[in-house]
């Protein structure tokens, strides 16, 4: 598959744009950053040996941080991928906390974007026990949240103008060739016809293909990194 004709640099831009003094436009900016990258950065702490309140506090004043300090400075679509620079930041962070006595509690007064941290920790704790260091643990939940976002702009564009409920049916067919359904009993459910049902999944596996590569371009400054971030993706996913 092709890249996107239109291709776009959404995540860049919400970056670049937080560069900024604080102003409506960067802090929400900043909070669509947060809420797309708080898992793995929570996950990275909590893996780095921190207790879950200390890791909550920690991930929000880091996301604050990147504003107060200007570290987006250095966030240059031209410069490689998002996930690279924000675990290099990440790390330079942690090793640069030495006074947490003194550490601007969740972001200085300003909780950056309001998540529910015991959801995060309840996550954690039920992911299955293995050796991932912590850099492999950020990349893996960077995968999870991406598909997670993938998944959530699929079915808001399979279940629109009336149709609730195609989605949870079709999704079925999207990681096994014919799912859990047969395709009849797919058909009676949703009132339509096999081949109806066969077309719908064809265009689903279609624009979820799409949709990992533009979610996936959000994150890269370039067209040629895209075929690398995919690949880097399927890895940490397999």
């Amino acid at each position: 598959m092709s890249a996107p004709k239109d291709f776009r640099t959404t995540h860049w831009s919400v970056v670049l744009a937080a560069r900024f003094s604080p102003t409506e436009l960067s802090v929400a900016a900043l909070e669509s950053l947060s809420r797309s990258y708080w898992m793995p950065v929570y996950a990275f702490i909590r893996r780095r040996g921190h207790p879950p309140a200390d890791a909550q506090d920690l991930t929000q004043e880091f996301f604050a941080r990147m504003i107060e300090k200007k570290w987006l400075d250095a966030a240059d679509s031209e410069k490689g991928r998002f996930r690279t620079f924000l675990l290099t930041a990440l790390t330079r962070f942690l090793a640069n906390e030495h006074d947490r006595a003194q550490r601007l509690k969740r972001g200085g007064g300003m909780i950056v974007v309001a998540l529910d941290a015991t959801d995060a920790e309840n996550r954690l704790i039920h992911e299955p026990v293995d050796t991932r260091t912590p850099e492999q643990q950020f990349d893996r939940l960077w995968a999870e949240s991406l598909l997670e976002r993938v998944l959530s702009r699929l079915e808001e564009e399979f279940d629109g103008t009336g149709r609730s409920g195609r989605f949870a049916v079709l999704q079925t067919y999207l990681l096994e060739d014919r799912g859990t359904l047969s395709y009849s009993d797919a058909a009676a459910r949703l009132g339509m016809t096999e081949s109806a049902v066969k077309a719908g999944v064809f265009r689903l596996r279609r624009r979820y293909g799409e949709l990992v590569r533009e979610e996936i371009a959000n994150t890269v400054g370039d067209e040629s990194e895209i075929e690398a971030e995919l690949g880097h993706l399927l890895h940490v996913m397999s």
